[in-house]
C-alpha cells in the first residue's frame, strides 16, 4: 500500500537473511581493535619499557611518564666534573677583583648587573635581580678613624694608619674604603689600656679574678682570633669598657713568618687590617626585622638587637708593638703571649706617666640599596623542590679570597650546568636555585632579606643549601662544615673528583677524598672530620630560619703546620688576584677542585630519585650532642632536678626510629610515584623538626634548636646552644635563679622536637605516641 513501510531495514544492519558466522565474525574484529587500540595507547603514553627495573607491571600509575621513577641518570656526573676549566675561572677572578665592591656601592651593584646578565647569556632560564634599602655603616671619608697614644701634652706618639698602604702599585684603585668597623659607635675616647688577650668570657674574668685588674672606664685592647669580633666588644662593654682597640696578632695570623711577608708571600705584613662588623647579626636589615627590606617595609627608628655603644677600632700590628710596648704592669701568663717582639703586659697604665691612648671614630649608619641576583634553572620532574646553591659577592675590598674565589668558582658551574641544560641532554629533576648574596660582611644581610621575602615557599620546598663563599684560604686539603644529612653527598662527591695535587697523586691518594681522609680524619669514625657550622656566612637562615641541611667546603691550609685562627690576609685590602694567581693557586687548580664537588653534589641533590640524606648521620650526631652536654653539664643538671635520663630516652627512641625508616628505604617499591614522593618528604622534613618558632631562650631570631652556633661565639657550632648557653652562664654565676629557669623550661622544650623528629620519620599512619 502506499505510504506504508514495508522493509524496516537499516543501511548497515544485517538482514535477516545474513548468516549467524558473519554476525560472530564482525563481533569478534571489533573486539580484537579495541583491545589491540588499548595496548597501542597504553605504551605510547608510558614510553618505553625496555629498561626491565621499570616494567610497567611494577608501576602503580599506568599510563605515567617513566621520569616520575626514573634513577638518576649517572653518565652526567662526568660530564659535570670534566666541564670545568680552570681557566675561566681565573678570567672570572680577574673580572671580580678588577674594583673594590663593597656592599651599597656602585662597584658592587655593576657587579650584581654583569652576573645577571652572564646568567642570562649562558641559558639559565630565569635570572632575577631582588633589590632591598637597609641600614649599612661606612667611614665618614671627610673625618678618618684612628687610633693613637698621645704624650702628656696632647702630642700624638704613635698613630694607626688613616688610609691602607698600597704595597703593589697594581693595587692601587679608586674607591678604597678606609679603616673602620662597621656598626661600632661614634665616639672619642681617652684612657689607660687594659691588654685583654683574646676578649673572651674566660679573659675577662680572669682579669678580675686572678690579676685584679678591671677593665671598667678603660679602653680595652684584644688581638683577634677564637671568637667572633663582635663577642669581643660586647663582653667589653659589658664589663664597662669605654672603646676597643682589635688587632692582628703575628701569633695567630703570621705564624713567626713577619720577614717573608705580602707581596712576596700569603703572610699579613705589619700594616695589614682585619675589617669587619661587630653587630651581633641575627636579623638581617636591623631596622626591619622578621621581614624583608623591600619598598613597602616598615623601618625602626632603633635596632632591636646588640649595637656597640661604645667606639671600636681595628689596627695593624706594625702599630700594635708599639702601643703595647708602651704599656706597664704586670706580665701577663704565657698563654696570653703572642708573637710580636714585646713584654706583653696587662697595662692599666703606661710606663710614661700622662700618657694616655685615643680612639676617634666617625662610622656612620646609612640607607643603603643591595641587590641579590637569583638564577633558577627550573627542575623537570619535581620544580617545586629547591636545591639552593648561594655564596656572597660583596668584600670588604677587593676580595679575591673572600668571597671572589668562591665567586669565580660559582660563575663557572653556572655555566657548566646550563650549558648542559641548553644542549638537550640533561635537565635536573628538581629546580636549581643559584644565588649571589648582597651584604653579607655586614651580616648576612642580603641572604636573610630573601629568605624573610620567600619563607613561605622555601619552608615547603627547599631541598638543601649549598654555600659556595671562599673557594680557597689554602692549599693543602679540603674543610668542610656542615650539618650531618649532607655528609655522605659530600663524602660520594669528593671521592669522584680527582686530587689536584700531583705529589698526593704520586702518593697514591688520587682523590680529593684521599687526601681530606688522611689530613683530617675523625678519630671515632673512618671518615673526614665535618664540623658544625657557626653563623659565619650565608648558610645560617637556611639552617635558623628554613631548618634545611647546609654544607660550606673550601680548599685550606695544613693546620696541624699553621696554627693561625684565619688565613693571613682575612679581610684586608691585599686580598688581591695577584695574591691567589701567583701566590695560592696557580693554575687555579684547586678552585676547579672545589667547583667539581660542588658540582657533583648539586647532581646528586637535585637527580637522585631518592634524596641522598642519611639519616642515621643525623641521629649519630643528636647523641653524640647528649654525651658532650652530659659530660660537660650532667652531674649540675642532676643535682638541680633535671631528669637527664628522660633526654637519653627521647633519643633512643629517635634512633629506633631511624633504623626502621632507613630499613624501609632499602625494601620499599621504587616503582611507585606516590611512596617516592612520600618517602623525600620524610626526609626533608625531619631535621625542619628541630626548628621551633619561639626561637632559642633569648634569641628569638635564631630558630634551630640543636644545631645553632653559642651565643658566646658567633663563629662556632654547638651542642644543644639553648641549654649550652645557660648552664655556662649559671657555671660563671651569672643570674643563677633565672638561668636555672630557663634550663628547666627549655629542656623540655628539646624533648618536644627531638619527639617531634621521631613523628616525622615514624609511618605516615603510625605519627602518634601511647601513653
Amino acid at each position: 500500500m502506499k505510504g506504508t513501510v514495508t522493509d524496516s531495514k537499516v543501511d548497515g544492519a544485517p538482514s535477516a537473511s545474513t548468516p549467524c558466522w558473519m554476525i560472530v565474525l564482525v563481533v569478534v574484529s571489533l573486539i580484537i581493535a579495541i583491545a589491540v587500540g588499548i595496548v597501542i595507547g597504553k605504551f605510547a603514553l608510558v614510553g618505553d619499557r625496555t629498561d626491565s627495573s621499570c616494567n610497567t607491571d611494577d608501576l602503580v600509575l599506568k599510563g605515567v611518564s617513566r621520569k616520575l621513577v626514573a634513577e638518576a641518570d649517572l653518565e652526567i656526573s662526568d660530564i659535570l666534573i670534566n666541564g670545568m676549566r680552570a681557566e675561566n675561572i681565573r678570567d672570572n677572578l680577574r673580572m671580580l677583583t678588577e674594583k673594590p665592591h663593597l656592599a651599597g656601592t656602585q662597584g658592587n651593584y655593576e657587579l650584581a648587573l654583569k652576573i645577571r646578565d652572564y646568567w642570562d647569556k649562558i641559558g639559565v632560564d630565569s635570572v632575577t635581580l631582588t633589590p632591598y634599602t637597609v641600614e649599612l655603616s661606612y667611614p665618614n671619608v671627610s673625618d678618618l678613624n684612628y687610633v693613637e697614644i698621645v704624650d702628656e701634652n696632647g702630642v700624638s706618639v704613635y698613630k694607626s694608619d688613616l688610609k691602607f698602604p698600597v704595597l703593589r702599585n697594581q693595587d692601587n684603585k679608586t674607591n678604597i674604603v678606609t679603616p673602620f668597623s662597621a656598626y661600632s659607635s661614634k665616639g672619642d675616647v681617652k684612657g689607660n689600656i687594659v691588654y685583654v688577650n683574646y676578649g673572651r668570657v674566660e679573659d675577662f674574668d680572669f682579669l678580675e679574678n686572678n690579676a685584679s685588674v678591671s677593665v671598667d672606664g678603660k679602653i680595652v685592647m684584644a688581638r683577634y682570633g677564637k671568637i667572633f669580633r663582635g663577642n669581643k666588644v660586647q663582653e667589653a662593654e659589658r664589663r664597662g669598657a669605654i672603646g676597643v682597640i682589635l688587632y692582628s696578632d703575628p701569633g695567630d695570623i703570621a705564624a713567626d713568618k713577619t720577614d717573608t711577608v705580602y707581596p712576596d708571600d700569603w703572610w699579613l705584613p705589619p700594616s695589614g687590617v682585619q675589617l669587619g662588623h661587630v653587630r651581633m647579626s641575627n636579623v638581617g636589615d636591623p631596622l626591619t626585622p622578621f621581614y624583608p627590606a623591600t619598598a613597602t617595609a616598615y623601618h625602626k627608628k632603633d635596632p632591636d638587637e646588640y649595637m656597640p655603644s661604645i667606639p671600636c677600632h681595628p689596627i695593624g700590628y706594625g702599630v700594635a708593638v708599639d702601643i703595647l710596648r708602651s704599656l706597664n704592669g704586670t706580665e701577663v701568663p704565657f698563654p696570653w703571649r703572642g708573637k710580636m717582639n714585646t713584654t706583653y703586659r696587662f697595662g692599666d697604665s703606661f710606663h710614661n706617666n700622662g700618657w694616655k691612648a685615643h680612639i676617634h671614630v666617625a662610622t656612620y649608619p646609612k640607607q643603603a640599596p643591595l641587590y641579590n641576583v637569583i638564577g633558577i634553572i627550573k627542575g623537570e620532574v619535581e620544580p617545586d623542590r629547591y636545591v639552593i646553591v648561594g655564596g656572597q659577592r660583596d668584600a670588604w675590598v677587593f676580595g679575591a679570597l673572600d668571597p671572589s674565589s668562591g665567586t669565580a668558582v660559582f660563575l663557572e658551574m653556572a655555566r657548566v650546568l646550563a650549558e648542559l641544560v641548553t644542549s638537550g641532554r640533561w635537565r635536573p629533576r628538581r629546580s636549581i636555585v643559584m644565588c649571589s648574596w648582597d651584604a653579607e660582611e655586614y651580616g648576612k644581610i642580603g641572604s636573610i632579606e630573601w629568605v624573610e621575602q620567600y619563607i613561605k615557599p622555601l619552608s615547603g620546598r627547599a631541598v638543601a643549601y649549598l654555600n659556595v663563599d671562599t673557594a680557597l684560604e689554602g692549599n693543602y686539603s679540603l674543610r668542610a662544615l656542615g650539618t650531618p644529612l649532607l655528609y655522605q653527598p659530600l663524602y660520594s662527591a669528593a671521592q669522584k673528583v680527582p686530587n689536584p695535587n700531583t705529589s698526593e697523586i704520586a702518593a697514591g691518594r688520587s682523590t680529593v677524598y684521599d687526601t681530606w681522609f688522611i689530613t683530617s680524619p675523625r678519630s671515632d669514625k673512618n671518615v673526614p672530620r665535618i664540623s658544625l657550622p657557626g653563623s659565619g656566612s650565608d648558610y645560617a637562615p637556611f639552617r635558623d630560619r628554613v631548618g634545611i641541611p647546609i654544607m660550606d667546603i673550601r680548599y685550606t691550609w695544613d693546620r696541624k703546620m699553621w696554627k693561625i685562627s684565619k688565613w693571613p690576609m682575612y679581610h684586608t685590602v691585599y686580598e688581591t688576584f695577584y695574591l691567589v694567581d701567583q701566590i695560592m693557586d696557580r693554575g687555579f687548580k684547586y678552585s676547579r677542585a672545589v667547583g667539581q664537588v660542588w658540582l657533583e653534589m648539586i647532581r646528586q641533590l637535585s637527580d637522585d630519585l631518592i634524596l641522598p640524606f642519611n639519616v642515621t648521620d643525623l641521629v649519630s650526631t643528636v647523641s653524640e650532642q647528649t654525651a658532650s652536654l652530659l659530660q660537660r653539664f650532667g652531674k649540675v643538671m642532676h643535682e638541680n632536678g633535671i631528669q637527664t635520663e628522660i633526654l637519653q630516652e627521647a633519643v633512643a627512641n629517635l634512633t629506633d626510629s631511624v633504623n626502621h625508616f632507613e630499613h624501609e628505604l632499602h625494601t620499599f617499591n621504587k616503582q611507585d610515584p606516590y611512596l617516592v614522593r612520600r618517602i623525600n618528604d620524610q626526609l626533608m622534613s625531619i631535621e625542619r623538626s628541630f626548628i621551633d618558632p619561639q626561637g632559642l631562650p633569648g634569641r628569638r631570631y635564631k630558630h634551630h634548636l640543636l644545631f645553632t652556633e653559642s651565643s658566646m661565639d658567633n663563629y662556632a657550632g654547638s651542642s644543644y646552644p639553648g641549654l649550652t648557653d645557660a648552664l655556662t652562664r649559671i657555671v660563671h654565676g651569672e643570674n643563677v635563679k633565672a638561668q636555672w629557669d630557663v634550663v628547666h623550661k627549655h629542656f623540655s622544650v628539646l624533648l618536644f622536637v627531638l619527639q617531634s623528629a621521631q613523628s616525622v620519620i615514624k609511618d605516615t599512619t603510625d605519627f602518634m605516641f601511647s601513653y
